[in-house]
């Protein structure tokens, strides 16, 4: 995905880009109405008067306004409930939802259609057939109205909840780490190491590099018969003097600032991370939902266990497919992408809730039999990783469990996770 076609794509996420193409389209078909009724080749009976079309839309129009503010406000509220009871970074995904986002935009466009229908109505543009023509039209977005009305009240029962906000979160984790276990260099190749005569791109600003243009990278680099070699992965946090990545080219002086500047464009940043090619953030997101369970304020274990179950799902999903020797495309040879450590996926998805949990033996029971799970599967790399993070939280625990019950019972959770490895092994 180039840098533009992922701005089009968060574009077309944003609730007022929606909102204003269906509004426009609301307004479009309560004009066309007007005019359309000369290029039909067929006759219609004029059997609707002004008054029968002026009382629906009066009625769609005042309906809708209040509809669709009623619908904002509760919006806004599930909003700051998952805010304040979930964690702010899953809050954006609720923002893209495109259902909330669609039945809004329906909502306002018929607001906009029933406004301007009456407007022109009472102009006179209308004729008889054309009278006919608005009210079929009317009775349709009536029709869509309901519709939309009734999968909204359905969908209302889970918006913001903490249960549907997880799971938000996990499927957009699991959409970045499919995506990069199928291209797990971004299209390029895996970096060994860099030459010591490489020039480094250093960068201007403070952000978190969103989405890295790996194209634009290789046309850079085609342009002078190069090499770059990224210094970070998507999802750093960078700032002016750290090296973006490294170009190895032979071009000449005059060129070379043009080049820097155009592989530094190649990096977009923003304020916040973001979940497309970034899969620790995604398992970062789902840790902290998992830690606040843990807070004092919260108190809810039950919520950072099932957040441990969904964070083995996701592990096991990139163990399965982590494989350093099998064939991956490359369609951007010259580009070399540093990978992605096992270490600092488990460090994402487990310690906040290995140390904000230590003094739980449920949690710990429950993450030192997942963590054992994990260290029976993927690469050498991938089950040190499980292992090391099973020792942390196993230290942390036996600081913080004060009853001797609840330590013999973990050990014993450990114990029997380990025998089941060795029988597995």
């Amino acid at each position: 995905m180039t840098r533009w076609q992922w701005f089009l794509r968060r574009l077309t996420h944003k609730l007022w880009v929606r909102a204003s193409l269906i509004g426009m389209l609301g307004v479009a078909a309560a004009v066309l109405s007007a005019v359309v009724e000369r290029y039909l080749p067929w006759e219609l009976p004029a059997i609707i008067g002004v008054e029968a079309v002026d009382g629906i839309l009066t009625i769609i129009a005042s309906s809708m306004l209040a509809v669709t503010t009623f619908s904002l406000s509760i919006m806004v509220a599930a909003y700051g409930s998952a805010t304040s009871n979930v964690t702010p970074r899953a809050t954006p995904l609720l923002m893209e939802d495109t259902f909330t986002q669609n039945v809004l935009s329906t909502f306002l466009g018929s607001f906009l259609f029933s406004i301007v229908g009456l407007v022109v109505l009472q102009t006179g543009a209308y004729g008889e057939r054309g009278r006919l023509i608005l009210f079929v039209v009317t009775i349709g977005v009536i029709a869509l109205i309901v519709v939309s009305l009734l999968r909204w009240i359905d969908h209302l029962t889970g918006l913001g909840r903490v249960g549907q906000t997880i799971q938000r979160v996990e499927h957009a984790a699991q959409a970045a780490i499919q995506a990069r276990l199928e291209r797990p260099y971004l299209g390029g190749q895996r970096l060994e190491d860099v030459p010591d005569a490489a020039r480094a791109v250093i960068a201007e600003r403070v952000g978190y590099v969103q989405h890295i243009d790996i194209e634009a990278l290789h046309e850079c680099c085609e342009e002078v018969d190069g090499q770059v070699y990224l210094a970070i992965n998507p999802g750093a946090f960078i700032y002016p003097g750290q090296a973006l990545a490294w170009m190895a080219a032979a071009a000449d002086p005059a060129r070379q600032e043009a080049l820097e500047g155009a592989v530094r464009d190649a990096f977009s940043m923003g304020d916040e991370r973001s979940f497309e090619q970034d899969p620790r953030f995604g398992l970062a997101v789902m840790s902290e939902i998992g830690s606040r369970a843990l807070s004092p304020a919260t108190n809810d274990p039950g919520t950072a266990i099932d957040v441990i179950g969904r964070s083995l799902r996701l592990m096991t999903l990139w163990a399965q497919g982590c494989d350093p020797d099998a064939q991956q495309q490359m369609s951007y040879p010259r580009v070399h992408v540093p990978p992605l450590q096992s270490a600092d996926l488990f460090e994402d998805a487990f310690m906040l809730m290995a140390r904000d949990g230590a003094g739980l033996i449920e949690v710990q029971a429950k993450l030192q039999k997942a963590l054992h799970a994990l260290s029976r599967l993927g690469d050498g790399d991938f089950r040190a990783a499980a292992l090391a993070q099973a020792q942390l939280a196993q230290s942390r625990a036996e600081a913080a469990l004060s009853l001797p019950a609840d330590l013999q019972r973990l050990h014993a959770v450990i114990d029997k996770a380990r025998q089941q490895g060795g029988a597995a092994g």
